[in-house]
């Protein structure tokens, strides 16, 4: 007997469209957009002018509007323009999803892996150290702190291996564009610390894929055996299917920038999709397949000039914006928020910075080599915030953990170009940075992150 439960083809045939959004939604949603968005380049524009990233007032954006300000002296107001409705937030979720997905997808892209190569040795000492130091003290301090925010026991475990990977974590954008605002980007530090950044930030993805995987389908052996399977599963497909597929569909784009752009937006989407599926973090997909089409040979990278002006102009304020919104700087005035933030704080300055220093001294670098190293990949920008919007969408963060970990991505990007300054002013500029900048014209763009003014 056929159940009741299961439509028929004449059931699905004869059934009502699903009708299009409702006005009002449509409205709000539309006015949601357009608001963030005006304030986010405002905000953004002003930090700038400051000689802060551009993040910190994009982000500031959401924080006006959201809890910590907006929401509080105007409920009502509030109520009406953002509203709790989970179908109006997943609207404007939905956005800062794809924002992100491309985002990662044309990091990825401006990855320069033959730099990494050339780098070798002290590029992976540099990173590796860089990552272990900073990824056991967030472990290691996210039991206490869990404690001391009241986290369930049951949540405790995997609170501390997400604080780990977000303390390990480096921020490629911000990083190229401070060694290019202070044309340090030809010095074999600001080479180094790309090539290090680099690392750091595949390690970063690979880990939260896992970590996410493990949220899901909780904290066993078996699920990690099954996590670390399928981000295996996912290298080998990219290597031996992957590869060919992205060179042939770019071949077919040739002669027309238009279709080149959209085949890899399409290509990092599906991309990401398919890592979804596989209960892995769909922003690995996402930089693996960015990945794939920078290294494919067949991708001119002057051709993603309109993809990456809407991405960084556009989708990318709104998600920063988005992100600001579920801030809430109010919780800090609770003493023991305000306590774990300045930890963690501390925590993830110290870790970054020793990590880096020991790996730069173990590949026989001076000690202000060392520190300005430490000094650039401690900012952690724009990855840092889609970390945490990831953390918070499983359920591992709440609004307060959530704060601490935006705030440290704030303060962390906003302390990387005094310091670096202050490391480089002790280091001799060599002949070959000098032949090096002489071959740039002083001024050609590197390769290794989109230009954006500080995410």
């Amino acid at each position: 007997m056929r159940s009741a439960a299961v439509p028929t083809a004449a059931d699905v045939v004869s059934a009502a469209p699903v009708p299009p959004i409702a006005a009002h939604p449509l409205l709000v949603f539309l006015l949601q957009v357009g608001v963030l968005l005006l304030l986010a380049i405002l905000l953004g524009r002003l930090a700038a002018r400051c000689g802060l990233p551009a993040i910190v007032g994009e982000l500031g954006a959401g924080v006006l509007l959201g809890p910590s300000l907006f929401g509080w002296l105007a409920p009502g107001a509030t109520a009406w323009l953002l509203p709790a409705e989970p179908a109006q937030v997943h609207l404007l979720d939905a956005v800062g999803q794809i924002a992100v997905l491309l985002l990662v997808g044309l990091t990825g892209i401006e990855m320069d892996l033959r730099m990494i190569r050339r780098r070798g040795g002290t590029a992976l000492r540099v990173s590796l150290a860089g990552l272990l130091v900073p990824l056991a003290l967030g472990i290691g301090l996210g039991y206490p702190l869990a404690r001391m925010l009241d986290i369930g026991a049951s949540d405790r475990q995997m609170f501390a291996l997400f604080l780990g990977v977000a303390m390990c974590v480096s921020a490629i954008p911000v990083i190229a564009k401070t060694l290019m605002d202070m044309n340090l980007i030809h010095r074999d530090v600001g080479q180094l610390t790309l090539a290090a950044g680099m690392i750091d930030d595949t390690f970063g993805w690979l880990m939260l894929s896992v970590v996410s995987a493990m949220t899901v389908g909780g904290l066993s052996a078996g699920v990690f055996g099954h996590a670390i399977g399928s981000l295996l599963l996912v290298l080998v497909v990219a290597a031996l299917l992957g590869r060919p597929v992205v060179r042939l569909a770019l071949r077919l784009c040739k002669g027309s920038d238009e279709r080149t752009v959209s085949a890899a937006a399409a290509m990092i989407v599906l991309a990401a999709a398919g890592t979804q599926a596989l209960g892995l973090e769909a922003v690995f997909g996402a930089y693996l397949c960015g990945l794939l089409i920078g290294s494919s040979g067949e991708f001119d990278r002057s051709r993603t000039a309109s993809l990456r002006m809407v991405v960084l102009a556009v989708l990318a304020p709104v998600f920063f914006a988005t992100a600001g919104l579920r801030i809430d700087l109010r919780a800090l005035a609770e003493p023991p928020v305000l306590a774990a933030a300045l930890i963690v704080l501390a925590t993830a300055v110290l870790g970054k910075f020793a990590g880096a220093y020991i790996g730069a001294r173990l590949s026989r670098l001076s000690r202000w080599e060392a520190l300005a190293l430490g000094a650039g990949m401690n900012a952690r920008g724009v990855i840092e915030v889609i970390v945490a919007m990831v953390g918070l969408r499983l359920g591992i963060l709440d609004t307060r953990t959530y704060t601490i970990v935006v705030l440290v991505a704030v303060v962390t990007s906003v302390m990387a170009p005094p310091l670096l300054k202050a490391a480089m002013k002790r280091i001799d500029c060599t002949r070959e940075e000098e032949l090096r900048l002489t071959g740039w014209s002083g001024a050609a763009p590197v390769r290794g992150s989109p230009e954006r003014a500080g995410p």
